[in-house]
């Protein structure tokens, strides 16, 4: 059930009274919440219900043991038990048929496939499971309640694409009815309108008319459109997931929750690891906290450093999808982020730290810094959006390629492109102006307002429907 849909707007119109109508009663709207989740799960395939419901079952029976139990040996063992079977599941559905083809390949055997089919979402409700086990196990986290750690684990704003929300940061909002009068309404529509826009606007128009056509048939099109078609990417992934994100953290806060924000301004971005504290925020701190650290972080010496940065980001690159584009795609981060590490002891061992570098305007190094962490991130979304690898060596390949042009750069994409990459540079402040200027004005004067923005979006769109978002294959 996609967010953009007429189908969703009217389950979310049923949903969204009877919520705060039954509020105040809490026995009653944590099974009413947790019903209308799973409803909205079961819309993409109500075999996999039965997926989430036995993944919510085993998370709080190993946290309740880890909780009550006093002995290390039996609390390690739930934890161990816990993850393996989260991290089993997740292997059956996403990584079998991947390893069983490569070994295939590789050792010329002929093992079956099962080719099962992704349940939506699996991979961040069992990152959510994960990392509510683990807290409970440290301390960090309270032991809840079972309907609370269900309504927690499948609450559908956030079920199928994230925001990866840690049990933290929303049971402890289940403590208390949410109060209406509180809610955010400006922000919350904005986010909505917002990410209505960068999915119907600009994602999906730059995927099919630029994008798929130039991943497509990589040899049909010259250096030109290839090259914009990686910017395009670039701000089609950014736009598709951003939409996703804001729009689940607007629907949160019209129910009264509030979700932790997933993305600032990313393609500003100084180097790589700023770049890793502004994209998909909830994830990095999640690969941070869980993975890691525990590898040992940047304790233990340099090479143990690069070897867990390297480590972080090619079980990130498979975390995303079993494919060797995606190894590919987290092997060029991780090498990138080592790199930036050791930089510092690679121009002191070439002894020009106090040469022309310094010289240089400390701008100058920004501007360069941006420039280079933005093309070297849009090389890594080749390998991310190519289907294999034989496409995306096809498309940088013909990244200075001459030949006649197909028609597909439009000066509209252009304009779409160019302008989304621009918005990255707005400063907050507009945003919170904004805001407050909406809310300002007379309830009818409002409703108009986003009336009109739903038929622009309508028009512009051409009422061709909604792409499915690109993390829902995650």
């Amino acid at each position: 059930m996609i967010f953009p849909t007429v189908q969703f707007a009217l389950f979310f119109a049923v949903v969204l009274p009877l919520s705060w109508a039954l509020m105040p009663r809490r026995r009653l709207w944590r099974p009413f919440i947790l019903a209308a989740s799973y409803y909205f799960y079961a819309a993409a395939d109500w075999h996999y219900v039965l997926l989430l419901a036995g993944s919510t079952v085993v998370n709080q029976l190993a946290a309740t043991v880890i909780a009550r139990q006093s002995s290390k040996k039996v609390r390690r063992a739930a934890l161990i038990t816990a993850i393996t079977l989260d991290l089993g599941a997740l292997g059956v559905f996403k990584y079998l048929d991947f390893f069983s083809e490569s070994i295939n390949s590789s050792l010329g055997l002929s093992l079956g496939l099962l080719h099962l089919v992704l349940p939506v979402g699996v991979s961040f409700y069992t990152f959510q499971a994960i990392s509510y086990v683990v807290d409970v196990h440290r301390g960090r986290t309270r032991l809840a309640k079972p309907l609370d750690y269900a309504v927690y684990a499948s609450f559908f704003p956030h079920l199928v694409a994230g925001p990866i929300v840690r049990a933290s940061e929303f049971i402890p909002q289940l403590a208390t009815p949410r109060d209406p009068n509180r809610v955010p309404m400006a922000r919350a529509f904005g986010l909505i309108a917002g990410g209505l826009v960068k999915k119907m606007v600009i994602a999906d128009m730059i995927g099919t008319k630029l994008v798929d056509p130039v991943f497509g048939a990589p040899q049909a099109h010259n250096g030109t459109e290839t090259v914009m078609a990686v910017y395009g990417y670039a701000v089609q992934i950014y736009c598709d997931f951003s939409a996703y994100t804001d729009m689940a953290i607007g629907l949160a806060l019209l129910l009264g929750f509030r979700f932790p924000d997933n993305f600032d301004r990313p393609y500003t971005a100084r180097s790589l690891q700023d770049f890793w504290r502004r994209w998909h925020m909830t994830l990095s701190r999640w690969l941070r906290d869980y993975l890691y650290i525990p590898l040992g972080g940047n304790r233990g010496g340099s090479l143990k450093t690069y070897r867990n940065l390297m480590l972080t980001m090619l079980l990130g690159g498979l975390w995303h999808g079993a494919a060797w584009t995606f190894v590919f795609w987290g092997g060029i981060h991780g090498a990138g982020l080592a790199v930036e590490r050791a930089w510092p002891s690679i121009t002191k061992a070439l002894g020009v730290r106090d040469g022309i570098p310094a010289l240089i305007p400390q701008p100058v190094k920004t501007t360069v810094g941006r420039i280079l962490t933005f093309h070297v991130v849009c090389l890594a979304w080749v390998f991310f959006r190519a289907p294999d690898l034989g496409t995306a060596f096809a498309v940088l390949g013909r990244l200075f390629a001459g030949g006649p042009s197909t028609g597909i750069l439009t000066p509209t994409i252009v304009l779409l492109i160019a302008a989304a990459l621009a918005m990255q540079w707005v400063p907050r402040g507009v945003g919170a102006r904004l805001r407050t200027a909406f809310v300002t004005l007379p309830v009818y004067a409002q409703g108009v307002s986003l009336g009109v923005l739903l038929l622009v979006i309508a028009a512009v769109s051409g009422g061709q429907g909604v792409a499915p978002f690109i993390y829902f294959r995650f």
